[in-house]
């Protein structure tokens, strides 16, 4: 192989300061979500509709920063850098309704925006064309339709309210144990929702008698829920457009003043940025530091004594300690942030459980939190044998069914701990490996590749994102362990050629072969073709990721996919990355055989 260690060398120091500059200073890695013109527009309508005067001054920096993002074309998409879309394009529209007079050419363009995607702006063709877009999942359509109708969009009360699908609230109040079995129209981190939403729709859009005298009866209990699941900075998922569709539904449906609005107003403002925008979420705190530690610390150490020990204890406190009232889920995983309105999910807690293998002791504190996560992830694999995002059964809907990247990563924290539990534990361990192998190696594409659930491209055919599916699938398949099993081993260089395969004519990845490249799927192409290291294709690939980091700023992609298939970026995903593959590389060309673990 051809490529220069020194040149590698040199790019990988640079690349791992990069990365360490990152670091906050409180001593791990917080990143920074991409503004969201979807956050802004639901934020700026929930301010509205609790207090339109005492908010001014937020309201006007926000749609200031909405006006000044419009794309050329008159819509919005999910972030400055993304293509219109119809749900994001409706939202701002919906918002601006109130002062349609004083931003009038740019209503004039998003109206024109929107014929040209649905023919009319009449509501019915409005209501159809998001309904089209989720199907049966009502998680997003129903509080979109909702704030169109709020602001008069879909015409006037009551009528309007009939386009509105009628969420069944009632069923907050029953206990979590049964949602699995209800086939609900919502997904399980949405139960917020549903009661706000579907408050307001009973309210506004008048329920027949006896479900009307029902919804009236448990109205109280389902403000006591909701104050149940209301963490104690406001914010519902740290997700501003949640916390907003809810703050804006109860104002509409005549709660006003109530200790859940009053909270969550205070989140809002508080997340609102100094240009006047608002992202999808506070930060991804613990995932942007598990994969810096992944990076900084697989092979051999970068860190401090110092560094590791403080962020061993603060992944040591991240963990949580007791029931999970969103989804019902035992102690014992990790969420995306240490911040109190997070969730527990498989993906942050295997992440979490790597990076404390690769920074902490191995001591009996270590061991213990580790036994508590493997448990939590053993407690929600499917019985397909993969691993779901945040909890085991529900399945329906698109957030809460097994997938193949998930399952990936748990099964590389699974072999990397094994060895450190006890018997019994190890024995349950071996039997969910199997059933993890078996299920990844089922998802496997004829052609090579794994589709992902929460990475995607918004340039790809479908949206998909197989080279990100198929480089996490990859990490988990290499682990030396599993050098012996040829199923496994056929798979791996099944999706080997397939990567190869995929690589576009200017050396770099996108999703796909002819979808632009990027910097992060470049480097994580790298990455995972990093152990098979020959040819012309890394050669190429190691060429234009090494152009790119020699830029004083690394453009970030919107490869990461939110809730309801929101777009985002981070600034710390190209970084990390881009650490990751020029590690991976240059250790490779030095035939530094530990990279295999």
């Amino acid at each position: 192989m051809s490529l220069n260690p020194d040149i590698l060398h040199k790019a990988r120091v640079k690349a791992e300061q990069r990365l360490l500059n990152l670091m906050n200073g409180n001593g791990h890695w917080e990143g920074q979500l991409s503004s969201s013109a979807l956050a802004a527009a639901v934020a700026c309508a929930a301010l509205y509709q609790v207090d339109p005067s005492a908010h001014q001054e937020q309201l006007t920096r926000g749609f200031d920063w909405l006006g000044a993002v419009q794309n050329d074309d008159g819509g919005w998409g999910d972030t400055p850098e993304s293509k219109s879309n119809l749900s994001t394009t409706m939202l701002v529209w919906s918002a601006f309704a109130p002062f349609s007079e004083h931003y009038s050419s740019v209503m004039k363009k998003a109206e024109a925006w929107i014929i040209t995607y649905t023919g009319s702006i009449d509501a019915i063709p409005l209501t159809k064309s998001i309904l089209k877009i989720y199907g049966n999942d009502k998680t997003f359509s129903a509080p979109i339709l909702a704030m169109c109708a709020l602001s008069g969009r879909l015409g006037p009360d009551p009528e309007c309210w009939k386009l509105v699908p009628q969420l069944p609230l009632e069923a907050a109040i029953l206990p979590q144990s049964v949602f699995k079995f209800m086939q609900l129209p919502v997904v399980s981190y949405a139960i917020p929702a549903l009661i706000a939403i579907g408050l307001l729709r009973h309210r506004r859009g008048r329920s027949t008698p006896i479900l009307g005298i029902l919804r009236d009866t448990i109205t109280g209990r389902l403000l006591d829920t909701l104050i149940y699941l209301q963490p104690e900075n406001g914010g519902f998922l740290e997700a501003t457009p949640l916390t907003a569709f809810v703050t804006l539904a109860l104002a509409g449906a005549g709660v006003k003043n109530h200790f859940v609005i009053d909270n969550a107003v205070t989140f809002l403002l508080d997340s609102q940025r100094d240009d006047g925008s608002w992202p999808i979420d506070t930060d991804l705190a613990t995932w942007i530091s598990t994969l810096s530690i992944k990076v900084l610390e697989e092979d051999r150490s970068t860190l401090t004594i110092e560094q590791k020990s403080q962020l061993r204890q603060w992944l040591l406190d991240q963990q949580h300690s007791t029931l999970h009232p969103f989804t019902d889920t035992a102690p014992g995983g990790w969420a995306w942030t240490h911040w109190p309105g997070a969730v527990p999910d498989a993906d942050d807690t295997a992440g979490a459980l790597l990076a404390l293998k690769y920074i902490g002791n191995d001591n009996i504190e270590d061991c213990e939190a580790a036994k508590r996560g493997i448990t939590w992830l053993l407690d929600i694999q499917n019985r397909d044998g993969g691993i779901p995002t945040f909890c085991k059964g529900w399945g329906t809907l698109p957030f809460d069914r097994s997938c193949a990247d998930l399952s990936g990563h748990v099964l590389r924290a699974f072999l990397t701990w094994q060895d450190k539990m006890d018997a019994k534990l190890k024995k349950q361990m071996n039997k969910s490996i199997e059933r993890l192998i078996s299920y990844i190696l089922q998802q496997q594409h004829i052609d090579g590749y794994w589709l992902p659930l929460w990475f995607g491209n918004q340039w790809a055919d479908n949206k998909a994102n197989p080279l990100y599916g198929t480089v996490q699938v990859i990490f988990g398949l290499q682990h030396r362990r599993l050098n012996n099993d040829t199923k496994v081993q056929s798979a791996l260089k099944k999706s080997y050629t397939y990567l190869k395969s995929q690589q576009n004519d200017d050396g770099g990845w996108g999703a796909h072969y002819k979808v632009n490249s990027s910097i992060e799927e470049t480097a994580l192409a790298i990455s995972a073709l990093a152990s098979d290291a020959s040819g012309e294709c890394l050669e190429k690939g190691a060429a234009w990721l090494l152009n790119a980091n020699n830029n004083k700023i690394l453009a970030s992609s919107p490869i990461g996919l939110y809730f309801a298939s929101l777009w985002y970026d981070d600034k710390a995903y190209p970084a990390v990355f881009t650490a990751q593959a020029l590690r991976r590389l240059h250790f490779s060309v030095e035939q530094d055989k530990s990279l295999l673990i």
